[in-house]
């Protein structure tokens, strides 16, 4: 039997030696925020906030912190999912193992969620935004915003739950143009399913009624954010990982979570819109202030003695990333089956997920022909048009059959088998005028820029260097370089103007190149600090793909054209340097830090 409740989930962690109380009073306005990143930084535990400046209600960080952590929150059920999971990616299973099976029935029945005709918790008491804790987090957001909420939306005419979309959808609480308790922000993203129910609520005249439920047993926000296998909807899978049916009732037109903490309805307007954000988000930069939709709020219920769930976002890792590691764990077994051939596939979290996306895949096209990326090019495509994988700027892909042992998540060892074979001549497929990720400021306008394939096959081609060679020298402005990776080399250049500067800096980089022994180093860097990019491995994976756009800041040493194909004979250069139209990063607010130091020093944390 799963949770019954946050705070049923709070205290068998406290049981367990994974929760810290913090009884002093803590400012929501960046405090609670700077007070979550530097436990989680320290690998700790669960934070309860005890005490919140300005509301009521308590508050829970940090809850899925570790991965070791967010495992044992679903000990109980996760194996039986794991299990169910496989039956779906492979229904045979059954028949050659039904022994291990056996629980299957019973487990899936968790999945139906059941209406709650007289146990509705979160209907015990009410309250308005401003009570809540709005946790702001990084110091140019815009506002308070909820950052694990589960929106809960019907289609028109629709009460069948079992056509309801759950998605987690940031809800921005206050600040800008929304009129306090009375309006929110609604922001969702390309490939999101509430985007489909807005879309039929504009061609109708019923009002689009949304919940958002903060809160409740653990499962319900994991589920919120689960890519999920077609035809398996968010409440069946919360069920299934809570191990309890999951519980919900209408109220006044509405979809109400009976077992969440908060539950905030209301209607969101079809044809209004006011700027949200900024937000520091999860690829370590602001996303900026953009039109969205408006929810305007009918009600905020709450359970008895609840608890405001909330995280921080911003460079990965952070506490979200618990949630990629296991959603991988989860939908491994049905990658063979979404994407024929494909083997592995890694959505890169330290460069913020969407820029960077590894695979692996089979080549079985031309067995008898010489190694080039014939099906892995297949694979590629079908990655690139389907669901979140859609989202992917970078997408390398490489051949198993080149190296059965290779793995997507080693990526130390990733890159260096791809820059040992890759063929620049050959192997880079660019599509250019496209969608990017909403977040991803990179590319030429808001969710536009462009998207680079490297396809890689065949035996090694060279030695990668490990150490930068003396007898290479720079031109002008381009100075300090460095190793990133083996066979990377990062240098640092002059300050980003505009792109007809660029080209300029960067064609007087290349010509200096090209009379030089560089293939240990097929891949260079153009970057601010070569010293930070070289540091660790996730500094160069956050540099380099989330600070370029392939079509506009790729390079090529003897770079060519061949019809309509670009590729250069020398080491492939990509511009990774900060331009004017990137978002800013986040930084933390000096005077919050000291604050937090005192009260750090005060608990002897």
């Amino acid at each position: 039997m799963g949770y019954r409740s946050l705070r049923d989930a709070a205290r068998d962690l406290e049981r367990n030696g994974m929760l810290l109380r913090i009884p002093e009073e803590v400012d929501p306005e960046l405090e609670m925020a700077e007070v979550h990143r530097r436990i989680f930084d320290r690998k700790g535990p669960a934070i309860l906030f005890e005490r919140v400046k300005g509301s009521p209600f308590q508050a829970l960080s940090n809850l899925y912190g570790t991965f070791e952590r967010t495992k044992f929150l679903f000990r109980h059920e996760l194996q039986k999912v794991e299990k169910l999971i496989r039956l779906k990616a492979d229904p045979t299973a059954i028949l050659r193992d039904p022994m291990k099976y056996m629980g299957m029935p019973v487990t899936a029945l968790h999945g139906l969620p059941v209406k709650a005709r007289w146990k509705k918790e979160v209907l015990y008491g009410s309250t308005t935004i401003d009570q809540l804790p709005l946790v702001k987090s990084w110091p140019d957001d815009g506002g308070a915003f909820v950052t694990l909420p589960q929106v809960i939306t019907l289609p028109p005419g629709s009460g069948k739950i079992m056509q309801s979309n759950v998605g987690m959808y940031r809800v921005q609480l206050n600040g800008n143009r929304y009129i306090l308790n009375e309006e929110v922000g609604m922001h969702y993203q390309l490939h999101r399913g509430i985007g489909v129910h807005h879309t039929l609520y504009n061609h109708s005249d019923a009002p689009f009624r949304a919940t958002v439920a903060i809160g409740g047993p653990p499962s319900n926000a994991f589920a919120a954010i689960m890519p999920l296998p077609e035809g398996l909807s968010e409440l069946s899978f919360a069920g299934l990982l809570n191990g309890s049916r999951f519980r919900y009732f209408f109220h006044n037109g509405h979809v109400l979570s009976a077992q969440a903490d908060f539950c905030i309805v209301g209607t969101i307007l079809k044809d209004v819109k006011k700027p949200e954000g900024p937000f520091g988000d999860h690829l370590g930069y602001y996303s900026l202030e953009h039109d969205f939709p408006v929810m305007r709020v009918e009600g905020v219920y709450h359970r008895k003695d609840p608890i405001w769930h909330f995280t921080v976002v911003g460079r990965p890792p952070q506490e979200d990333s618990s949630f990629g590691h296991l959603i991988h764990e989860l939908v491994g077994p049905l990658t063979p089956s979404e994407f024929p051939g494909l083997v592995e596939l890694n959505a890169v979290d330290a460069a913020g997920v969407h820029p960077l996306l590894l695979a692996i895949g089979k080549e079985r096209y031309m067995p008898f022909r010489e190694k080039v990326p014939e099906e892995i090019l297949t694979i590629a495509n079908h990655l690139l048009g389907k669901g979140q994988t859609s989202l992917a700027k970078y997408l390398i892909i490489a051949a198993q059959e080149d190296d059965p042992a290779l793995s997507t998540h080693d990526m130390g060892r990733f890159f260096q088998h791809v820059l040992e074979r890759v063929d620049w001549k050959r192997d880079l497929h660019f599509h250019t005028k496209t969608t990017i990720d909403t977040l991803d400021y990179s590319g030429q306008g808001w969710n536009a820029g462009s998207k680079l394939v490297i396809a890689c096959r065949g035996k090694k081609v060279r030695s990668l260097a490990h150490a930068v060679s003396s007898e290479h020298t720079l031109p002008g402005p381009w100075k300090n370089p460095r190793i990133a990776l083996p066979g990377i080399l990062a240098i640092e250049g002059p300050r980003f103007h505009d792109y007809q500067a660029a080209q300029k800096e960067m064609d007087q980089l290349t010509s200096a190149l090209s009379s030089q022994q560089l293939d240990g180093y097929p891949l260079i860097l153009a970057v601010d600090d070569s010293a930070f990019v070289s540091r660790h491995i996730n500094n160069f994976l956050w540099a380099a793909f989330t600070r370029s756009n392939p079509s506009h800041d790729i390079y090529g040493v003897q770079a060519f054209t061949e019809f309509k194909h670009w590729g250069c004979k020398g080491p492939l250069v990509i511009d990774a340097r900060s331009k004017p139209h990137h978002a800013p990063p986040l930084i933390e607010d000096p005077a919050v830090s000291k604050r937090v130091d005192k009260l750090f020093h005060k608990l002897k944390l």
